[in-house]
């Protein structure tokens, strides 16, 4: 079972239409939770999941941050080396756990950082995600295309290596948008960081991207 945890994200609900848009059969195989931790908190998701897909930041959109039942389960998981996808600002999901703010090799950082660290920004633009001449597998699976008018995701801090993927331009700087980095257990986890209004989050080619890192990590 797939488990797929998301909040509303400021009411463009980008884990909802991304869902909804995947392809039926991949559909099925997923449990989506939208603004709701209760069964994230509970805990009965973990010996079950093969795949875990974030599309939340923690505290915001009006719904509390996860708490402890959360964290264990999550810490039993990946003690277990399951994969994550983390999609769009997920790399700040569980922002208040310090030891998650050093687990995704680039991570998004909220005003107020606890570690006093600088906000990341996201300017609005048109642009164009890239393959980078990495010869990771995946790779070859994925192609570039043209995003519209959107947030894009900058100025994230370093936590750890990571191997970029595909990246984007904007006013010249290149900035990594896929990338991929390994938990200490040695499991894989996927940042794919494009992808807030539904315009972008139900773009066929950004669903078949998604579609293909799943595919991949599992």
């Amino acid at each position: 079972m797939i488990c797929f945890f998301a909040d509303n994200h400021y009411g463009q609900h980008p884990g909802r239409v991304l869902f909804e848009h995947l392809p039926e059969e991949l559909q099925k195989g997923i449990c989506f939770q939208e603004d709701d931790w209760t069964l994230l908190e509970s805990g009965r998701w973990e010996p079950e999941c093969s795949l875990l897909i974030l599309n939340m930041i923690g505290g915001t959109c009006g719904v509390l941050h996860p708490g402890e039942g959360a964290e264990k389960a999550l810490k039993t998981y990946c003690a277990r080396g399951g994969n994550i996808l983390l999609l769009h600002g997920s790399s700040a999901a569980f922002w208040q756990w310090p030891w998650w703010r050093k687990f995704c090799g680039l991570r998004w950082v909220r005003p107020g950082d606890p570690d006093g660290v600088a906000p990341s920004v996201h300017p609005h633009a048109a642009y164009r995600l890239e393959l980078t001449s990495s010869r990771h597998p995946l790779t070859a699976k994925l192609h570039p295309f043209d995003v519209p008018y959107d947030e894009i995701y900058t100025q994230l801090a370093e936590t750890g290596p990571v191997e970029v993927l595909m990246t984007a331009q904007v006013d010249g700087v290149v900035w990594p948008q896929l990338f991929e980095t390994r938990s200490p257990a040695g499991s894989r986890i996927l940042s794919f960081l494009p992808g807030h209004i539904p315009a972008v989050t139900s773009l066929p080619a950004f669903v078949r991207t998604v579609s293909t890192l799943i595919a991949d990590l599992r």
